[in-house]
């Protein structure tokens, strides 16, 4: 198998690397290009573009931050002051920054059930994002969300959605909108991989490929369908493939590497907003915990297990930016003593929120007033006397 580097490709070796491989929207994929060597995070290597030091420890601020942030929540979780489900970002920090990092602050997003980090990377603060999982009435959805449901029209979140695969036409149609306005605007769309074998997904692709809709089609490969890999659920483990499908241009990247991801990310949402084709974008981001904070992830081996930790991509950017000398240990603890004390102050700010008013609860069932809504609560009585 050829090096891996950070840059994209066509190839399709059989297993995932820090490179970067897809297929041409006409048909499969071609055969394995040659690649140079890794691009070290200082951008040393002959003709690689230097990322700066200031946008790479910005990076892993953002990653240390959803990392702190989905601690706490797990913490909260057993205190009882999170209730539901609860799905964590935890090994999956440098997808999340990456895909957000390729994004404007106009572009939409769509997500699935694990969406903390992503409300977080685009801009919407702490305090809101945990007082949501408090269910508290100053969360982005006031409250009555709560993890699963975030929402923010002002920062162009429009939701996390519990139903599998429930976005995906959702965002195809948002797609339409934009494109049918004329806009410039890009809709990503992020899904786990057990979403490619619904048929929302396949319909959705095919619509897009049709109608060549600007939206960015994003598989987070965790390699787990809750319990199941992917090896035992899909024909074609490599799922970016299934672009092909519908001639839609896709590729697969490592998602522990924020700077493939982004670049892999900026060359699907261009591609979106520049020719108004769809693109389907495979990122391989293992979980670090089970499929929910209730879930003790016993279908892992003890080797799964310290393999996954080993290869945590927190650690490995801090390493890779000290190595590079662009962040001191002291300057690593800096931020996390500064990124704790964030996190700490949005628990208690989520803390200190009220519950939303009972009376509120039908508020927001509907856009616009409807007629004859029934907003009886479950004490009331059927009729009025």
């Amino acid at each position: 198998m050829a090096e891996t580097t950070r840059s994209a490709t066509k190839a399709a070796p059989a297993r995932t690397t820090r490179r970067a491989r897809g297929t041409k929207a006409s048909g499969p994929a071609a055969a394995p290009a040659k690649s140079g060597a890794a691009r070290p995070v200082n951008g040393d290597a002959p003709g690689a573009p230097a990322e700066s030091a200031e946008t790479l420890v910005g990076y892993y601020r953002q990653m240390l931050l959803i990392r702190r942030f989905e601690e706490r929540a797990a913490r909260a979780y057993t205190e009882a002051k999170i209730g539901g489900y609860c799905h964590l970002n935890l090994g999956e920090e440098a997808t999340v920054v990456g895909l957000m990092a390729a994004l404007r602050p106009t572009d939409y997003l769509f997500t699935n059930y694990r969406e903390h980090g992503y409300a977080l990377t685009k801009g919407i603060s702490a305090d809101r994002v945990m007082a949501e999982l408090y269910g508290r009435s100053t969360g982005v959805s006031k409250g009555w969300g709560g993890s699963m449901h975030l929402f923010d029209a002002e920062a162009r979140l429009l939701g996390g959605y519990g139903i599998v695969g429930g976005q995906v036409p959702l965002a195809a149609g948002a797609a339409l909108a934009v494109s049918y306005k004329g806009g410039d605007e890009v809709v990503m769309c992020h899904m786990g991989d057990g979403t490619t074998a619904i048929g929302a997904f396949h319909e959705s692709l095919n619509i897009a490929g049709l109608w060549d809709l600007p939206v960015v089609f994003v598989v987070i490969n965790n390699g787990l369908g809750m319990g199941t890999t992917v090896e035992h659920s899909a024909a074609e483990p490599e799922l970016y493939r299934r672009g092909a499908a519908y001639r839609m241009e896709s590729v697969r990247v490592d998602g522990t590497d924020a700077v493939a991801v982004r670049d892999a990310a900026r060359v699907a949402v261009e591609r979106a907003r520049a020719e108004s084709k769809p693109y389907l974008l495979e990122t391989t981001s293992p979980r670090l915990k089970g499929h929910s904070v209730v879930d003790p992830a016993r279908y892992r081996s003890k080797e799964e297990k310290e393999a996954l930790k080993a290869a945590d991509p927190l650690a490995r950017m801090a390493l890779e930016l000290q190595e590079a000398g662009i962040l001191s240990h002291d300057e690593r603890d800096r931020l996390d003593a500064e990124v704790t004390a964030e996190i700490d102050a949005a628990a208690a700010f989520a803390d200190e929120s009220p519950a939303p008013e009972v009376s509120t609860l039908f508020d927001y069932t509907y856009a616009t007033p409807v007629p004859g809504e029934l907003r009886r609560l479950p004490a009331d009585p059927v009729f009025s006397s």
